[in-house]
This record gives C-alpha cells, sequence and structure tokens, in this order.
C-alpha cells in the first residue's frame, strides 16, 4: 500500500502548481495563513492542535513513482518530471499546539516559493481544523466537569480508524486524562482506562456472577457497570462484590452508570454505597454527554465523580468542522519588495488581511488581556509575547516538538489566563483582537484601492 501522503491534496491546488510552472512564476515568492473566523461551538475560544500532524506531513512530503504514475493521466510528462524532484522549502512559522487562540490569527503562516505553499493547502487544513476542533470541544468539557475526571470513550463513535487517532489525541490536549482506545494510548503514550461492557453482564447466569467473576480477574480495577437489568439493583450487587473484594484486601473502584435518570440514580447509588462503607468508590457516568449535559448535571447534584464522553466529544457532535481557511496575503518576484494583497467579500468577515502576520499577547498580572495581529514585514522585531514560532526554515525543521504531556500542560495553564466570561458556554465574552494601527491603515486604503 503507497503510504506517501503527497496526494493529499485538492485538484486544483495541483492545476495550480502546474499553471505556476508553465508561466514562469513557480518560484515567485508568496505568504499564505491558515486561520479560522469563528469560534466552535458558539463558545469565546479555541486551542491550536494538529500542528504535529502537520511536521509529519512536511517532513515526508516527497512524490513517490506511485504518486507521479498516477499523475501521468493528469499532467504532461513534463510537469511529472518537474514533480519527481519536488522537495518543500518554504518557511514555515506556527501557534504551538495547546495555546489559546481566537478568530482571525494566524494559526500557521508558510512562506516560500508560491507552488509549494499551494499544494499543502489542503493537507494543512485536514491536520489543523479537525484537531483544533476536538481540542476545544474536550477544552469545553473539562472546564464543565470541573476538576473530575474525563475519559475518552469515543473509538467506536469516530470518525474512521484516524479519526479516532487523531481524536483522542487532541482530546488529551484539551484535557481530557485517559481513554479507553488502546491503540492512541500506544502510539502518543495517553493513559488508558476501561472497564467491562453489558454483554459481559449478560453472558454469565446472574448479574451477581458476572460482577463476581470480573472482580476475580481484575480485582484491583473493578470498575462494575450496573445497569444491564435494573440499576439500583446492580449498585446492590456492586455492593456485595466490594464486600468480597474488601474481605480478599482489595476495594470496590466503583460504578458505571449508562442510561436512565444519571442525577437521580448518581445520588441513590451514592446513598446507598456510602451507607454500605463505601465512601470512595467512585461513580463513572456515561450516555451521550457534553460540556452541556455535564453542567446540568452538576446543577442537578449528581454524585458523579468520573465522566466518559464518547460521541459528542469524538465528533464534534454539535459543530462538524471548524472552517479553517488558508489565504495567500502577500507575493513578490525575486529580489522585489512584497506585495501585499486584500481578497474582498460582500461578507466582511471574509475579507482577508494583508501582510507577513504574527499575533501579539499582551499579559497583565498574568491575565491575558488582548490580542493584536501584526506585520512582520514592517520591520518590528518580533518578542517573546508573539505566538508564531519557526517550525521550519528553508524546509528545514528547526523546531523540537514537546511532548504530548507538554501540550497538555501548556493548555491547561494557557486557558487559566483568560477571564471566566470568555470560557462561558452561552453568550460568551468577547476577547478583544485587533489590528496593529499601521496593518489596519494598509488593510483599509487596500480595500479602498480594490473597490474603486
Amino acid at each position: 500500500m503507497n503510504a506517501s501522503l503527497a496526494l493529499l491534496t485538492d485538484l486544483y491546488e495541483l492545476t495550480m502548481a502546474y499553471g505556476y510552472w508553465e508561466s514562469g512564476k513557480e518560484s515567485d515568492e508568496a505568504a499564505f495563513h491558515l486561520f479560522f473566523r469563528e469560534n466552535p461551538f458558539d463558545g469565546g475560544f479555541a486551542i491550536a492542535a494538529g500542528l504535529q500532524s502537520v511536521i509529519d506531513y512536511l517532513d515526508a512530503l516527497r512524490f513517490t513513482e506511485d504518486d507521479l504514475a498516477y499523475l501521468g493521466g493528469l499532467f504532461p510528462p513534463r510537469f511529472i518530471e518537474h514533480l519527481r524532484g519536488f522537495r518543500f522549502t518554504c518557511d514555515v512559522d506556527a501557534i504551538p499546539e495547546g495555546t489559546v487562540v481566537f478568530p482571525h490569527e494566524p494559526l500557521v503562516r508558510v512562506t516560500g516559493p508560491i507552488a509549494e505553499a499551494q499544494i499543502v493547502e489542503s493537507a494543512l487544513l485536514n491536520c489543523v481544523n479537525f484537531q483544533t476542533l476536538i481540542a476545544t470541544k474536550a477544552a469545553r468539557i473539562v472546564l464543565a466537569a470541573n476538576g473530575d475526571p474525563v475519559i475518552d470513550f469515543g473509538l467506536r463513535r469516530a470518525q474512521g480508524v484516524d479519526g479516532a487517532l487523531s481524536a483522542t489525541r487532541a482530546a488529551f490536549i484539551g484535557g481530557v486524562g485517559s481513554t479507553s482506545n488502546v491503540l492512541a494510548g500506544a502510539r502518543f503514550g495517553i493513559p488508558v482506562k476501561g472497564t467491562h461492557a453489558h454483554s459481559w453482564v449478560m453472558s454469565f447466569p446472574s448479574e451477581l456472577e458476572a460482577f463476581d467473576a470480573y472482580a476475580r480477574a481484575m480485582p484491583d480495577n473493578a470498575l462494575l457497570l450496573v445497569d444491564t437489568y435494573d440499576t439500583l439493583d446492580g449498585v446492590k450487587n456492586a455492593i456485595e462484590i466490594g464486600r468480597r473484594l474488601r474481605a480478599r484486601g482489595h476495594e470496590l473502584l466503583g460504578i458505571r452508570l449508562d442510561s436512565g435518570d444519571l442525577a437521580h440514580l448518581s445520588i441513590e447509588a451514592r446513598t446507598m454505597l456510602d451507607a454500605a462503607g463505601f465512601q470512595k468508590t467512585a461513580i463513572a457516568a456515561s450516555n451521550e454527554l457534553d460540556e452541556h449535559s455535564i453542567t446540568t448535571l452538576k446543577e442537578q447534584g449528581a454524585a458523579i465523580s468520573v465522566w466518559g464522553v464518547g460521541t459528542r466529544l469524538i465528533t464534534a457532535y454539535d459543530q462538524p468542522a471548524l472552517g479553517g481557511v488558508y489565504k495567500l496575503t502577500a507575493i513578490r518576484g525575486k529580489g522585489a519588495e512584497w506585495e501585499h494583497k486584500v481578497k474582498l467579500s460582500e461578507q466582511s468577515i471574509k475579507i482577508s488581511t494583508p501582510g507577513i502576520l504574527n499575533v501579539r499577547r499582551f499579559e497583565e498580572d498574568g491575565r491575558a488581556v488582548r490580542d493584536m495581529i501584526w506585520d512582520e514585514a514592517g520591520g518590528e522585531s518580533a518578542t517573546p509575547a508573539d505566538l508564531l514560532v519557526p517550525v521550519y526554515r528553508r524546509g528545514e525543521r528547526v523546531y523540537d516538538s514537546p511532548p504530548l504531556t507538554a501540550i497538555a500542560s501548556h493548555a491547561a495553564v494557557q486557558l487559566k489566563k483568560f477571564d471566566a466570561g470568555i470560557k462561558r458556554f452561552i453568550n460568551p465574552d468577547p476577547y478583544p483582537v485587533g489590528l496593529e494601527p499601521k496593518l489596519l491603515e494598509r488593510k483599509t486604503r487596500l480595500i479602498a484601492e480594490a473597490r474603486a
């Protein structure tokens, strides 16, 4: 099977690359910026993710013989021969994964030969759009859980194999602490957790026998699913198994609720467990959970201490796509000055910002208070407060990817810097992001010139 990802592109990117090559513009230098226009989930922020997938893609970007054989049916032999020697030589700057970001801020900037920068467009969008979306959803769910552990249970509902892996990774960045996905655990070093299914209980003559067999097999990891038949009867059976475990020197880890009125059942279960002396036994819940249902359950006094989230996390259930875009903002011929470009639209939100852009974050007393988008081509030097960092220079990687645990910690620290109003689920406060005054003046002038 061909493992190359060079063909992970929309055809129009290759047709434009061919057109640039035919017209002698292939080596013109261009600047493209990847950004989104609106916060996902009607929220007040997003969490950048997907950069590592971008790096994996760019590190291996070559057209194999199989790739070229396929493209031979679409393009002339001279261009196919040209692609045989294709190497990515652009500069890439990006906002590190786990950073809190906002609309119109460039998450990735690609600067270099226009054909190369164009070819990578869809692959970069694919990597960043999806993982940023899932990391943001995960962060919202973790905020709702308010310190309770959150487990990813989404593998079986994920959008294919890659969707399951990349979404689990992104969810960990967003703060989900563990996963049931064993392959993701092995590949990314994410802690794995799980229990038994209803089928385990149904395979035994009785629920009590099923619980007993599971507890004997997993005495230090006995988390029992109690709602196969009658939930509160299941809690009674779990308590009996807890007594047997304790007599053998072990403890009942927890019970899990997967259906019914989770608030009522968890409160009843907690009362029963506490009365039987199992105050430390956890109550986990699953069943179509997200930030909104978790918030509601907490408001109802639910006695749930562990949250298993699946479909609504792993598929970003209430918003299927981030809507990130990749826009040309400047171009120059060899030895020439940058010519700034602006895309017009009848919708003001779709008018692009010209320049070689970066984002500067201003803090006061450790709190993020505003961001400013500015133009690096204006002569101003970058500072540590700027969010974009070098990833590639002339196609050579200069960025050392941090461990996934460090990325997740970065996201948690980042979120604490922002006011609670920005993180609110309903009608969040807008975070101020503006253009540097000279950049704003240039954008206004270019819009007026283009419309004239």
